[in-house]
Parts: structure tokens; C-alpha cells; sequence
């Protein structure tokens, strides 16, 4: 045997096991995802449900080959800088960002790490991204169009109380998502003949004289925007609505679960598993400027007739049939 062949041997046997080596590690390897959010983790819980199955049916299964940091701020978007950084400083694969006010935390501190944000509003106007077909950047994610459905709720709203005439709109000026909702709302009244009262509240602690307020302006219901601070605290909204005998509509179908009169909104299961399948893209690889943003298409609305009858409120027969789900 020539040393020539018993040197190329040699090499070879190395490179080989270089790169077995290289396999057993990148197929061992823990992908790291960031989850950061100024919900509540019990808001955001069907989300992340529908978001951790649809990764498990791509082949990431949490606790083997992947570790979500969940971040949670409660409605405190004071506090989403700071987890932001700390998520960076974790050197997550993958940044997920769910409301404007963390997808513009997250910007702000990473130009390198893939963001992807969910529950934004208006992603273009909030500065995230170039456009919706190319995004730009290092950001892509799930736009709500929430301000749109704003002006279907008030919609359904007359529908449904028709003697309706002044509408609260509940919504948080300290969030960027809260306020093109409350902008489309007052387009929507003006088609509709309503008047308008703007509950203002940025803090937990103002509800209670935020529905005082209401009434004074002679408010006869109430319509919710889709606001963190709102979700995180949506017990107590439904409980004060129900109390001052407004009724409501709602932004997400869990208000509704919880006491709520209705609700027009997004399907939060699917949205948790398209998020998912578009994370598995960014962790195999793909380029956020590459995959274009997308829009929710699956919408549903849902009644609490416990919650009408508690109001001495009928529901139209023409407004049940259009209902996807009906609780008795």
C-alpha cells in the first residue's frame, strides 16, 4: 500500500468524520425563539396554544429541539425595552413581537436577529416595514387589520341594539395599534349616524372612572378596541360593562367566553398557526425581507346570550344567523 494512498486515506477518514461530526451537531442543535408580548400570559394563551401546536406539527417540539422565552408585560409597555434587550442578549434565533409597541421595542434594539411580529396594526405606518409585500429589513410577521374591523363592530352594533346613538369607543392612546382603531371608528359613526364618546384609558387603575365618564356623556354602548392593556385586563372591562348595563362588542372572542356580550375579531387560532408556519421559514433560514407580510382571512363573531338576557337585551334573529358561535 503506496503512502501516497495511505496519506489521502488519512485525510479523507478526517473529513468524514468532520463532517458526522457537523451533522450530529446541527441536527442536536436548540433553536432558541423569543416570544415578547405587553399582554398578559392569560390573554395570550390561546395564541400561544395554537402557535406551540403548529410548531410541534413542523417538527419543533418545545423542551427538545426548541426553547421559547415568553416575555409578558401586562399592558407595561415601559417595560418592553428592556425584555427586548434582555431576549437579544439571549441570542434567540428568532424574535417574535406581538403589538406595535413591542415590534418597535424589538427594532429598536436588533438589526441582525429576525422579528416577527404579530397583533400589529398598521406595520407600514408604525415605520416596522417598507410595505407589506416587501417588508425590508430584518422584520416581517401578521398584520390584524384591526382598524378596518373597528368600523364592521360598530356595524354589527347598530345591528344589534338598533336603538343605539352614543358608543364609548374604549381605546389607549399610549398605543400605536389603539389609535388608527379609534380614528376608523369615528369614520364609521359619521356612516352610521352614531355619536361617538372617547374613553381614553391608559392605565388599569381608570377604569372605573373611565365608565363613569361614559355615562355622563349619556353612552347607551360600548365598543372595544383591540388594545394590550384592555386584553390583559379584559375581565374587568366585561364586568363593568355588564355593570353599567352597556351593551358591548369586542375586539377578541375570549371577552365573550369571559361574560362578554359579542364579538367581531380575527380567529386567534389560526393566527397562532400561521405565525407558526412562518417562524419554521425563519428558522430554516429564509431572509424576513423575503417573505411578504400577511393578513388575517378567517374572522368570527360570537354572541353570549347569558350576557343579553342579563342586559334585558334581544338579540334579532337576522343577527344569530350570522353568528359562528352562539353561547347559551
Amino acid at each position: 500500500m503506496s503512502r501516497k494512498f495511505l496519506v489521502w486515506l488519512a485525510a479523507t477518514l478526517i473529513l468524514a468524520s468532520v463532517s458526522l461530526a457537523q451533522a450530529q451537531q446541527s441536527a442536536g442543535k436548540v433553536r432558541r425563539i423569543g416570544y415578547l408580548t405587553a399582554n398578559s400570559a392569560a390573554a395570550e394563551k390561546p395564541r400561544i396554544e395554537t402557535f406551540r401546536q403548529g410548531l410541534r406539527a413542523l417538527g419543533h417540539i418545545e423542551g427538545q429541539n426548541i426553547v421559547i422565552e415568553y416575555r409578558f408585560t401586562d399592558g407595561r409597555f415601559d417595560r418592553l425595552p428592556e425584555l427586548a434587550a434582555e431576549l437579544v442578549r439571549l441570542k434567540v434565533d428568532v424574535l417574535i413581537a406581538n403589538t406595535t409597541n413591542a415590534a418597535l421595542a424589538a427594532k429598536n434594539v436588533t438589526r441582525e436577529i429576525p422579528i416577527f411580529f404579530i397583533g400589529v396594526s398598521d406595520p407600514v405606518g408604525a415605520g416596522l416595514i417598507d410595505s407589506l409585500p416587501r417588508p425590508g429589513g430584518n422584520i416581517t410577521g401578521l398584520t390584524n387589520i384591526a382598524p378596518v374591523l373597528a368600523g364592521k363592530r360598530l356595524e354589527l352594533l347598530k345591528e344589534t341594539v338598533q336603538k343605539v346613538s352614543r358608543v364609548a369607543v374604549l381605546w389607549d392612546p399610549q398605543n400605536p395599534g389603539s389609535t388608527p382603531q379609534w380614528q376608523e371608528s369615528q369614520l364609521a359613526a359619521r356612516e352610521l349616524g352614531m355619536q361617538l364618546h372617547s374613553m381614553e384609558v391608559s392605565s388599569a387603575d381608570h377604569y372605573e372612572s373611565a365608565f363613569k365618564q361614559a355615562l355622563k356623556a349619556r353612552s347607551n354602548a360600548l365598543a372595544a378596541t383591540l388594545n394590550p392593556l384592555a386584553n390583559s385586563n379584559q375581565k374587568r372591562v366585561v364586568e363593568l360593562a355588564t355593570k353599567n348595563r352597556l351593551p358591548a362588542i369586542y375586539a377578541r372572542s375570549d371577552y365573550v367566553d369571559n361574560g362578554g356580550l359579542m364579538s367581531y375579531a380575527q380567529n386567534y387560532a389560526a393566527d397562532g398557526t400561521d405565525a407558526a408556519r412562518l417562524i419554521d421559514k425563519l428558522l430554516k433560514g429564509a431572509k424576513p425581507a423575503d417573505i411578504p407580510v400577511e393578513q388575517p382571512t378567517k374572522f368570527e363573531f360570537v354572541i353570549n346570550l347569558k350576557a343579553a338576557r342579563s342586559l334585558n337585551l334581544t338579540i334579532p334573529q337576522s343577527v344569530l344567523f350570522r353568528a359562528d358561535r352562539v353561547i347559551k
